[in-house]
C-alpha cells in the first residue's frame, strides 16, 4: 500500500442498527477489491473484521474495526462500528475519527432505533452522509417502503441515487439515477438502458436530485428554474457542495452478501465525499488551554489522537491513532501532551481487521496504529515538542448497569484486579467502583450484553472466574427522638482492673457524620477520656441497631458519668460508650433511610406516558418534563435507588432502545415501613446464613 496524502483519504464511519449488515458491506468491498480471497461472514465466523472470539460467539460486531481499501487513486478507510446499544462506546470511538458517514439500513426492517441514533450523531457532528439500503434481495424486502420511511423520518435531504429493478417479485438489477443506466446482476460489467416501465420514476428521482443541486448555488438555481438540464460538470459541482453541507443525503441500494451495488457505492464515496484535507483546519488547545486553529495538511506540525486501545496478550498495547496534522514517522519520538512524557514510535501499522501491515509514515488524515506506547491511553494527544497541542476528549457514555463481582477463589483476587485495569484501558465505557462501605467491587457497563462480554473476556483472556450479585443498596439509619442512655464497663479479674462509666444523650441533627459534644460538670468524667468515648461511639455508628447500616443525623452528648482513680483507662471508657450506644439507640426511635436518586431520562415524546407510569410504580416523583429537540423529551424524576438497579435494561425495553438516562445520588429519605421491614428481614436472614 502506497502513501496517501490528506486529499486522497476518505474516512467513512459505518453506522446503523445491529443486523443491518454494516460489516457485510465492508466485507463485500474487501472481497470486490481483492483484499480478501473470500467473502467473510460474521455469522459463520469467517469475517475479516469481526474476528474477536466474543464477536464470533455472538455473531455480531462488538468492537470498532478498520478496513483500508485502495480505490481509484484514493484510500477509503472504512470504520465499522457496532450497532448494538451496549457497545455505544466503540461506536463513539469510530465516529470521532470518521469524516463522513455511511448509514446502513436493512430493506426488510427499515428505520430502527439504531438508525435514529446514527442520524442524531451525524446531524450533531454535521457529517456528510450516504444511506445504503442493504439486503434488497431478501424475501419481504422493500426498497420503496424503506426509502419512504427514511424520507419521512429524516426529511427531504434524503434522495435516492440508485433504485432496484424488480421482475416477478425478484430483484434482478439496479438503476443509477445520475448515470441514467441500468445494471443487471447477470451482467455486472456492461450497463443497459433504463427499462421503459421505470423511466418515469427515474425522472422523478432525477428531478429531486436536480432540485437539491439547484439549492447549492445561485447560478444553478437560475438554470433549474428556467427549465434547463444540468450538464455533467454542474451535477458534479452541485452534488459535492450538497453532500458536503448536508443538503443532500444520497440513498444507494444493493446486497452486500452478493456484492451488488458495492462498486458504485465506492465510486460515490470517492467522487462526492470530502477528503480530510478539505476540512481546512481543526480546533486544538495550546499549553495554556487556549483554542488554536491547525491546518489539515502535511506542512503543519505533527499531531495525532489516540481513539482506541487494544491490549493484546502477545503484542502488548496497540494504540489506534488518527493523524490530524502533519506526518508521523516510524523510528521517531513524540510527546504525549496530556502526560508530559516522551514516547518512542518504533513502528507504524495500517490495520485491516485482525491484520497489521507495517508502513514507514502516516500522513495527515490517515488512520493507523502504533504498538507498545508506555504512557499513552485512549483520548491522549501525540505531538511534537516544539508545538504542544491537545484535542477535545471523546465523551464516552456513562455506564449505568452495575453488578458486584467476586473472584471464585481468593487466589484470583490479584488477577481480577489486573484484568479489570486492562479492561478499562481498552473500553472507557467500563467503570469499576470499589465500595469501601459494602466491600464490593462493582462493574458498571452499558447493558447486559456489555457486562457479559467483559466477564467472558476476564475468563478467556485473564483466566479469572467471577461470581456476580446485585450491588448492595447503601441504606442509612437515623433516629427521630431524644433518648438518654448509660453505659458502665467494670472488670476486675486480678491485677489491674478496668472501669468506665458514661451517660450519653442521643438526639437527631442534620449531619452526615455523628456530632459529638460534652456537657460534663464537676469532672465526673475526666477530659482525657473524652476522645475514647467519642471513638467508641463513632465505631458503633458504622453499624446501626436495625439492619447494620451506617448511622447518620445523630448528635451524642456526654453529660455525666464516673471514673476510678486507679482502674479507669481509655479502653474502659470506649467500652462504656459502646454499652451506652446499645442501650440508647433503640429508645431513640431508629428508622431506615433509603437513598434517593435524581434521574434524567431522554426519550422520544411518544414514550413519555409509559416512562412516567413506570416511575410511579417505582415510588418515584416526577420533577420536570421538557422538550430537548423536535422529538425527544427529558423527564426528570426522584426515585429510590433500590428501584433502579436494572433500569438500564428495562428502559431499553420500554423505549425499544431509544431511551437513555443518567442517575445520580441526591439525598436520603425515611423508607416506607414495608421497605424498612424488608431491609431488616434481609439483614437477619443474611446473618443467620453466615452463622
Amino acid at each position: 500500500m502506497r502513501d496517501y496524502l490528506a486529499n486522497e483519504v476518505r474516512n467513512i464511519v459505518l453506522l446503523g442498527h445491529s443486523g443491518a449488515g454494516k460489516t457485510s458491506v465492508v466485507e463485500a468491498a474487501l472481497y470486490y477489491t481483492k483484499n480478501t480471497d473470500r467473502m467473510g461472514s460474521t455469522i459463520d465466523g469467517t469475517s475479516t473484521l469481526d474476528y474477536d472470539a466474543e464477536e464470533v460467539k455472538r455473531g455480531l460486531s462488538v468492537y470498532t474495526s478498520l478496513a483500508p481499501i485502495e480505490w481509484k487513486n484514493c484510500k477509503i478507510n472504512f470504520i465499522d462500528t457496532p450497532g448494538y446499544l451496549d457497545y455505544e462506546g466503540e461506536m463513539l470511538s469510530g465516529l470521532t475519527v470518521g469524516d463522513n458517514a455511511l448509514i446502513v439500513v436493512g430493506a426488510k426492517d427499515g428505520v430502527q432505533s439504531g438508525t435514529e441514533r446514527a442520524w442524531k450523531q451525524i446531524t450533531k457532528r454535521k457529517l456528510p452522509t450516504i444511506f445504503f439500503i442493504n439486503k434488497i434481495d431478501e424475501e419481504n424486502a422493500s426498497f420503496d417502503n424503506t426509502y419512504n420511511q427514511l424520507r419521512d423520518t429524516f426529511g427531504k435531504t434524503v434522495i435516492p441515487f440508485e433504485v432496484p429493478i424488480t421482475e416477478n417479485g425478484k430483484v434482478v438489477g439496479s438503476i443509477n439515477i445520475l448515470r441514467n443506466k441500468a445494471w443487471y446482476h447477470d451482467d455486472k460489467v456492461e450497463p443497459k438502458e433504463v427499462p421503459d416501465d421505470m423511466k418515469d420514476i427515474v425522472e422523478e428521482y432525477y428531478n429531486q436530485i436536480a432540485e437539491a443541486i439547484a439549492m447549492t448555488d445561485d447560478a444553478l438555481m437560475e438554470k433549474f428554474f428556467s427549465g434547463e438540464r444540468f450538464d455533467e460538470d454542474e451535477v458534479a459541482k452541485g452534488l459535492r457542495i450538497g453532500v458536503r453541507n448536508g443538503d443532500i443525503r444520497p440513498v444507494y441500494c444493493g446486497s452486500a452478501v452478493n456484492q451488488t451495488g458495492i462498486e458504485r457505492l465506492m465510486d460515490l464515496i470517492t467522487e462526492y465525499f470530502p477528503s480530510y484535507a478539505e476540512i481546512g483546519h481543526i480546533h486544538a488547545y495550546n499549553e495554556k488551554g487556549e483554542v488554536i486553529d491547525l491546518e489539515t495538511n502535511e506542512q503543519e506540525a505533527m499531531s495525532a489522537m489516540v481513539f482506541k486501545t487494544i491490549v493484546d496478550p502477545f503484542v502488548g498495547k496497540i494504540s489506534f491513532i488518527k493523524v490530524l496534522t502533519g506526518v508521523m514517522s516510524s523510528d521517531s519520538q513524540v510527546l504525549n501532551a496530556q502526560k508530559g512524557e516522551t514516547e518512542k514510535i518504533a513502528q507504524i501499522f495500517v490495520i485491516k481487521g485482525k491484520y497489521q501491515v507495517a508502513i514507514g509514515k502516516l500522513f495527515t488524515g490517515d488512520i493507523g496504529a502504533v504498538v507498545k506506547l508506555q504512557y499513552t491511553d485512549t483520548n491522549d494527544t501525540l505531538c511534537t515538542k516544539n508545538k504542544v497541542v491537545t484535542y477535545s476528549a471523546i465523551e464516552f457514555p456513562q455506564p449505568m448497569l452495575g453488578v458486584a463481582i467476586w473472584p471464585k477463589t481468593k487466589a484470583d483476587e490479584d488477577k481480577l484486579s489486573f484484568g479489570l485495569q486492562k479492561m478499562t484501558e481498552e473500553d472507557p465505557s467500563v467503570r469499576i467502583v470499589k465500595n469501601a462501605e459494602t466491600k464490593e467491587t462493582i462493574l458498571y457497563g452499558m447493558g447486559d450484553q456489555h457486562i457479559n462480554v467483559i466477564l467472558s473476556k476476564l475468563k478467556s483472556k485473564y483466566k479469572v472466574d467471577v461470581e456476580t450479585t446485585k450491588p448492595k443498596v447503601q441504606y442509612r439509619e437515623t433516629i427521630r427522638s431524644k433518648a438518654e442512655a448509660e453505659g458502665k464497663h467494670k472488670k476486675q479479674s486480678g491485677g489491674a482492673g478496668q472501669y468506665g462509666h458514661v451517660k450519653i444523650r442521643f438526639e437527631p441533627c442534620e449531619s452526615e457524620e455523628m456530632v459529638f459534644e460534652e456537657d460534663v460538670f464537676g469532672g465526673a468524667v475526666p477530659r482525657q477520656y473524652f476522645p475514647a468515648v467519642e471513638a467508641g461511639l463513632r465505631e458503633c455508628m458504622e453499624k446501626g441497631v436495625l439492619a447494620g447500616y451506617k448511622v447518620v443525623g445523630v448528635k451524642a452528648v456526654l453529660y455525666d458519668g464516673s471514673y476510678h482513680e486507679v482502674d479507669s483507662k481509655e479502653i474502659a471508657f470506649k467500652s462504656a460508650a459502646r454499652l451506652a450506644y446499645k442501650d440508647g439507640m433503640p429508645k431513640a426511635k431508629p428508622i431506615i433511610l433509603e437513598p434517593i436518586g435524581k434521574v434524567d431520562v431522554i426519550a422520544p415524546e411518544e414514550y413519555t406516558g409509559t416512562i412516567i407510569g413506570d416511575f410511579n410504580k417505582r415510588r418515584g416523583i416526577i420533577v420536570d418534563t421538557a422538550m430537548v429537540d423536535e422529538k425527544d423529551q427529558k423527564i426528570t424524576a426522584e426515585v429510590p435507588m433500590a428501584e433502579m438497579q436494572v433500569y438500564a435494561t428495562e428502559l431499553r425495553s420500554m423505549t425499544q432502545g431509544r431511551g437513555t438516562y443518567i442517575i445520580e445520588f441526591d439525598r436520603y429519605e425515611p423508607a416506607p415501613q414495608p421497605v424498612a421491614d424488608k431491609v431488616i428481614k434481609e439483614t437477619v436472614l443474611a446473618k443467620e446464613e453466615e452463622e
